[in-house]
């Protein structure tokens, strides 16, 4: 089953895809979050494209496991996605997804200013490599 994760973000949207298997979580791009009409389009563009079975959204949470704000917006934001798209969407945590993807990006020897161009699609990799791995058994 092919998954399209989302990196939710007030500026911009980190997108990234599972590979046919659903095994690898590969970066995509980022979508600018505004003007939010034309992140959709963009988000139904790929689903047909790339035949996506279901979407994953990252869902903030606190260090505690609880929601706060920041998660609010997220749900709103799946709310108006479900009416959006006819697959499936789940949420996942996030937690900590950014600040993995920075260092993953700074120990690639990635520039500051191409960083934060790539931090939201590699936080994306990495939410939606978390989720395709929790499937695996050891």
């Amino acid at each position: 089953m092919r998954v399209l994760a989302i990196d939710h973000g007030t500026k911009r949207m980190g997108l990234a895809i599972s590979d046919e298997l659903g095994v690898i979580a590969l970066p995509m791009e980022f979508v600018p979050a505004e003007p939010f009409a034309a992140f959709l389009l963009r988000v139904k563009e790929i689903i047909k494209e790339k035949q996506v079975e279901m979407l994953l959204v990252g869902m903030p949470r606190n260090m505690d496991g609880s929601y706060g704000p920041a998660a609010l917006k997220v749900q709103a934001f799946i709310a108006v996605l479900q009416e959006t798209v006819a697959i499936p969407i789940k949420s996942w945590d996030e937690r900590l997804t950014s600040t993995q993807a920075n260092r993953y990006l700074i120990q690639a020897n990635v520039r500051r200013d191409k960083r934060k161009q790539k931090v939201d699609q590699t936080a994306a990799a990495i939410l939606l490599q978390s989720y395709l791995d929790s499937f695996v058994q050891p």
